[in-house]
């Protein structure tokens, strides 16, 4: 759809009115007014010179088929059953300061540089505005709520602008009647009669500073009612790049708020039975997934649920987050939580227990979707754990979820799902998956998502810590914490002379308690394994056990033979990803990787 937004000049006076009744409000996603005192200040002294202070954007505000929640302009008070005409996009900032300062009564309540509260009234000085060797800003004074400015901690009083006499006896113009035609004109007859050369200065002040702001136009954007969601939220992102991005789950909560529903509670609410209540895991696997990445599995959801009932394309995309209708995020949402609570059940049995250990974030959308859809009875089953392993290794291993992936994920849940429910599948990331065998060179840390899979796998194959002889277990990973370590140490392979490219890369590591990486230290294997074995007096033999549950040729550590261990451990390394990815890796013997490995891994 091609928006076409109408511009306009319109009188400051007619937007003032506008926000004071109600016309013209805020949608609830926009945040709150933050300028401080000498922002307002710089905007009177332009607006009071003429110079621009930039357009204002607005939503013409009537679609039937789009609502948000919206609130008054700070300051403005507007009835509850007054809706508005138009919400402003860009400009809140901008309108709220001048319109507090130069409209409204009261005190405008704003802070300093410091973010010191403060209660403010602003003035224009006559004499200086009158002034060209004076800069306009200069002129624009704020005072506190009882119009006095006093120094030396509060004991003396420098200006005192408490009374009507008192602003015209001195000069300062009160700039919140400016717009009031009335009190205005009073308050400069007042001025008048103060002395005998202040009607020069009131023609002068009233031609150039006073018509000036009462002519002031600026110019309004206005997108008309028929825009869509997805382009609202566009067009704030383009708008408000200094700021904090609206996210799609601030649009989508704005909607539901028109049906006095907080979705942002329901989902601080919702997040804790994703999570768990367990004080001592906190769930961290499932970390990662935050509010929007929810909205987005329960749309998807919904999508397939609408799929199956009128055959519907599934999809997920932003355009389709937006757009889910508040009835289906209420009838869909208990399916999701308890889809996460089986995706996070199958992430610990892949032996990933820490948000830092996920491989892709992202990945558990269409996993717990999948899991909700499918219900806990089948998702029980062998065969449905098999199919459910197979494509989310593919999908790691093969690096498939490192883009944009809303297409894949409608993909995947489909794929999937015919597949536990025995029906035609095109499995479209198992089946474009692919592992290179020189990629284990190229990983070297966690930051890869095909890293962190491998070292669940060595965690799924039930590794053991050298010292300790513990199996990296769930309570292991979240009690003592293991990290990953050199298997030959690094200051050892950098004295030996050693390729950076083969020792600091996936093949030479492997997950260890601290007190395993603290023995092996910078030593040789066959210095360290001795250590070890005197140091937490165990055999030999149970050394070795604890060491090859590592995939690592004990007999080769130990003499320490660099090259046949690396070309080892590779190949050992690369049948775990087999096994995992359903499918053999298949360049093992290609030239490139003899090249790479100075020989075939067959």
């Amino acid at each position: 759809m091609i928006i076409s937004p109408s511009s306009l000049d319109t009188p400051l006076e007619n937007l003032l009115n506008n926000v004071n009744e109600g016309k013209i409000q805020l949608p609830d996603f926009q945040r709150s007014w933050t300028w401080d005192d000498s922002r307002i200040i710089g905007i009177i002294s332009s607006i009071s010179q003429g110079y621009p202070m930039g357009a204002i954007m607005q939503l013409a505000y009537g679609n039937k088929e789009i609502k948000f929640k919206y609130r008054p302009i700070e300051g403005a008070t507007v009835k509850k059953d007054v809706v508005p005409s138009f919400l402003i996009l860009d400009g809140q900032q901008r309108i709220t300061s001048v319109f507090q300062s130069i409209f409204l009564k009261k005190p405008v309540v704003t802070q300093n540089e410091k973010h010191k509260s403060l209660q403010r009234y602003y003035y224009l000085n006559i004499d200086k505005c009158l002034d060209e060797n004076i800069d306009r800003i200069d002129a624009v004074i704020s005072v506190p709520e009882d119009k006095k400015l006093k120094e030396n901690f509060n004991r003396d009083i420098i200006l005192d602008l408490s009374t009507r006499e008192l602003e015209q006896q001195q000069g300062y113009f009160p700039l919140n009647i400016v717009f009031d035609a009335t009190e205005r004109e009073n308050w400069l007859l007042g001025y008048l009669g103060c002395a005998p050369d202040n009607k020069d200065k009131y023609l002068k002040f009233r031609a150039d500073v006073i018509q000036t702001i009462e002519k002031y136009k600026l110019p309004v954007i206005t997108l008309d009612e028929k825009t869509p969601r997805e382009a609202v939220c566009k067009v704030f992102e383009n708008v408000n790049t200094g700021g904090v991005a609206l996210t799609v789950f601030e649009l989508v909560t704005a909607t539901f708020a028109t049906y006095e529903f907080d979705l942002r509670k329901d989902w601080e609410e919702s997040k804790k039975q994703i999570r768990g209540t367990d004080e001592q895991l906190k769930s961290d696997v499932l970390d990662g997934i935050d509010e929007t990445a929810y909205l987005t599995a329960v749309t998807l959801y919904a999508s397939y649920q609408a799929k199956l009932d009128c055959g519907k394309a599934v999809s997920c995309k932003k355009k389709d987050v937006l757009g889910l209708p508040y009835q289906s995020y209420l009838s869909c949402k208990d399916k999701v939580i308890s889809g996460f609570k089986m995706a996070r059940k199958f992430l610990l049995m892949q032996y990933i227990f820490r948000k830092k250990d996920v491989p892709y974030t992202t990945q558990i959308i269409p996993l717990s979707v999948i899991c909700a859809t499918i219900g806990q009875s089948v998702f029980d089953r062998p065969d449905t754990q098999k199919i459910i392993e197979k494509w989310f290794w593919c999908g790691i291993l093969g690096e498939m979820y490192g883009g944009a992936n809303e297409t894949r994920y409608a993909n995947d849940v489909e794929d999937v799902i015919a597949e536990v429910k025995g029906q035609p599948s095109q499995y479209r990331t198992i089946n474009s998956s692919y592992f290179s065998a020189t990629r284990l060179l190229s990983l070297n840390t966690r930051g890869s998502a095909a890293y962190k899979g491998i070292m669940a796998l060595i965690y799924k194959n039930q590794c053991r810590d050298f010292c300790k002889g513990t199996t990296m277990n769930l309570v292991i990973s979240m009690d003592e914490r293991p990290d990953i370590h050199h298997i030959f140490p690094q200051d050892y392979c950098k004295a030996q002379g050693f390729l950076e490219t083969k020792w600091d890369c996936i093949i030479n590591k492997t997950p260890l308690l601290p007190q395993s990486n603290r023995s092996i230290g910078g030593d040789a294997p066959s210095i360290y394994t001795k250590n070890i074995i005197k140091k937490v007096n165990i055999s030999e033999t149970e050394l070795k056990t604890r060491i090859e549950t590592n995939l690592v040729n004990y007999d080769l550590l130990v003499s320490d033979n660099f090259d046949e261990y690396f070309i080892d451990r590779a190949k050992k390394l690369l049948v775990l990803i087999d096994n995992a990815m359903g499918k053999q890796v298949a360049d093992r013997g290609s030239e490139n990787v003899i090249q790479k490995y100075g020989q075939s891994l067959q």
